[in-house]
């Protein structure tokens, strides 16, 4: 728990420094563009409901697919500016909304009043009306900033750095010291700038210029201790692809940059420690993207916004090159490696030894009871058992093909976290779940692994990509070639196991895989 607790401590600069400056300057922009707007449109009823209309639609898309929409929108850039563009967009209808709302509820005596004693339309504004309608514009800022704050925590998939890496990366290793710090930072920083805001209305309305002054202050310091940290050691090639390892020919790696990916489960984040130890142990400074999603990994790695991540011949064969069938599993790695470098100069390196595929697994005792050994035997039971799988699986080509072909669609589907799939089938709660056949709670929870007799799942090798500028990279090949056919079926379940149900960190599991690989090649101590 204090090594658990110290790695969380340790991280909280970078990702609370992140999830600051993401915050206030989506918040600031969204800002800048509301009020003018909200204030021109605030006297044409048509205009009025045009834009909110328009803000509002932009409102209902779910933040998390509104933050995935913007990667493909830029071209496959990752990182700060999708998550920026789409929580700006996420700012602007409470406060477009409420200035709008003010500003038509000032009484129209008053507007009258104030031309009565001389006033133009533009000094009636500024010194009237939207005094008279600060508190509703307050209110739509303040509801702003507790919707972007806490929408900031799903910028993780995109490769945007928050308090949200705590949290995702908690739920997938069940690591809930990790998702408590996600959430009492995210929520303490909501609340601190909520306050803030209340604090500068009252400056404004009783005209208390201390006030005021102090909250600016107050403002200021709390963006430099938050976010002064992660400039102090200031990395010029930070946040873009520079120096040798992104094209250049090298026989070094000393002092190059690398960004490693990795996606949104436990195997991911060991894969992705391993790789950094070997880079960092070659000198370079590596950089990591966890939490990204299948398809925003691979976009970034077409588009060099991170160099190396392991993915998973399955997976690119069915949702990057669009196969509908699987083939013979070395068939499929060599044209997969023939496809990626002659369509986008990806570089599959080779496969790392073992293979991480999808099967449906169900309690040993459930299986028995209902005489269900392969997933032939399911058809005649189907009727009235649900399936749980992660969120992405259902979308899968790999689930429609497995329902059609044994002719499960009786079965109900539920989608949830992959950190909770385990246990649901194991207590019971669900009748099967979609398992990945590397997981160590397979043998520990004692899962049967049905049989798939027409071989409808395609293989699943872990196979190491680079981008484009990285596959030019000698030093970078060289050093990641060493982990090619390495790693073997048992080895990566052990080192998932440990950190699935013995709760040591991938960073921990990562070094106890990678001692293992040094004493198999007989460079351990």
């Amino acid at each position: 728990m204090n090594v658990n607790l110290a790695e969380r401590w340790a991280e909280l600069p970078d990702l609370l420094a992140g999830h600051v400056l993401l915050s206030l300057s989506a918040i600031l922009v969204g800002l800048a563009i509301s009020l003018p707007l909200g204030i021109h449109a605030a006297g044409r009823p048509r205009l009025a409901g045009g834009v909110l209309n328009a803000a509002s639609v932009v409102q209902t898309i779910p933040g998390l697919a509104l933050l995935a929409l913007m990667v493909p929108l830029l071209g496959g850039t990752i990182g700060y500016a999708p998550a920026f563009l789409a929580l700006m967009l996420y700012s602007i209808l409470p406060i477009l909304r409420n200035t709008i709302v003010g500003l038509q509820g000032v009484d129209p005596v008053v507007r009258e009043a104030a031309r009565g004693i001389g006033m133009t339309l533009r000094e009636s504004l500024w010194q009237v009306e939207l005094p008279l309608a600060l508190p509703v514009i307050v209110a739509g800022l303040r509801t702003a900033v507790v919707w972007v704050v806490g929408a900031a925590t799903l910028a993780t998939p995109v490769g945007a750095s928050s308090l949200g890496n705590y949290i995702f990366a908690g739920l997938q290793t069940r690591n809930w010291l990790s998702v408590l710090f996600g959430c009492l930072f995210a929520t303490g920083l909501a609340i601190v700038l909520d306050q803030m805001i209340r604090l500068l209305e009252v400056a404004a309305r009783d005209r208390r210029r201390g006030l005021a002054t102090g909250v600016g202050v107050a403002l200021a310091s709390l963006l430099v201790v938050t976010v002064a940290p992660r400039f102090i050691d200031f990395d010029p090639g930070r946040g873009a692809n520079t120096g040798p390892a992104q094209g250049a020919v090298a026989n070094s790696l000393a002092d190059q940059r690398v960004v490693i990916g990795a996606k949104a489960f436990t195997e991911q984040y060991i894969l992705g420690a391993l790789l950094e130890t070997r880079l960092e142990e070659a000198g370079a400074r590596v950089d990591r993207r966890d939490n990204l999603g299948s398809t925003i990994a691979f976009d970034a790695l077409r588009t060099n916004e991170i160099d190396v991540y392991i993915d998973y011949s399955g997976t690119i064969w069915a949702t990057v090159m669009n196969r509908p069938e699987p083939i013979n599993r070395y068939a499929m790695l060599a044209e997969m490696t023939g496809w990626l470098y002659a369509e986008h100069d990806i570089l599959a390196l080779g496969g790392l030894g073992f293979e991480n595929a999808y099967g449906f697994a169900m309690a040993r005792e459930r299986a028995a009871a209902l005489g269900v050994e392969s997933l032939a035997d399911l058809s005649r039971v189907a009727d009235g058992l649900t399936v749980g799988g992660d969120a992405e699986v259902f979308s899968r080509p790999e689930w429609v093909m497995t329902r059609d072909t044994y002719d499960l669609g009786a079965m109900q589907t539920r989608a949830m976290d992959a950190a909770f799939m385990y246990g649901a089938v194991r207590d019971e709660q669900v009748d099967m779940i979609s398992a990945y056949t590397t997981d160590g709670r397979i043998a520990a929870f004692d899962l049967l692994v049905l049989a798939d007799p027409q071989s409808v799942l395609p293989p699943y090798d872990a196979v190491i990509l680079l981008s484009p500028e990285a596959a030019a990279n000698p030093a970078l090949v060289g050093t990641l070639s060493d982990l090619v056919g390495a790693i073997d079926d048992t080895a990566m379940r052990e080192a998932n196991r440990l950190v699935d149900l013995d709760r040591q960190t991938p960073d921990q599991a990562a070094a106890w895989l990678d001692h293992l690989l040094r004493d198999l090649d007989g460079d351990g101590p």
